[in-house]
């Protein structure tokens, strides 16, 4: 595992913590709570799968990554609802930018060499 390969893993765990605190920070409507409670769960097995894929293991990668992505898929409504607050809508375009950074880091860290 290279530098990027941690960074990116690091970034993304960040991000899983960040994915706790929804549902006491919300106030119901941005984001509805079903979405912070379904944020909260993937934040959860993120970081359940963050050691295993920090070892290396290619299944809780893909753990990794599939939550991160799940979880910022799920906050692109903000971008297209009218009653957002702008705040809000400043801290979904950041929490997005970040996955996209964060998985490509993993991804770009775990590419493997090949010779002939």
């Amino acid at each position: 595992m290279n530098a990027q390969h941690k960074a990116g893993l690091v970034l993304l765990g960040l991000l899983s913590l960040s994915d706790l605190s929804l549902p006491f920070v919300t106030d119901g409507e941005n984001p509805p709570m079903w979405v912070a409670v379904v944020c909260l769960g993937l934040g959860l097995v993120s970081l359940a799968c963050l050691p295993a894929a920090w070892r290396g293991g290619r299944p809780a990668l893909l753990g990794v990554l599939g939550t991160r992505l799940l979880s910022a898929l799920l906050a692109l409504p903000a971008f297209f609802v009218d009653d957002v607050p702008d705040g809000a809508v400043v801290a979904v375009a950041a929490t997005v930018a970040l996955t996209v950074l964060g998985a490509v880091l993993v991804l770009v860290g775990t590419r493997r060499v090949v010779t002939a």
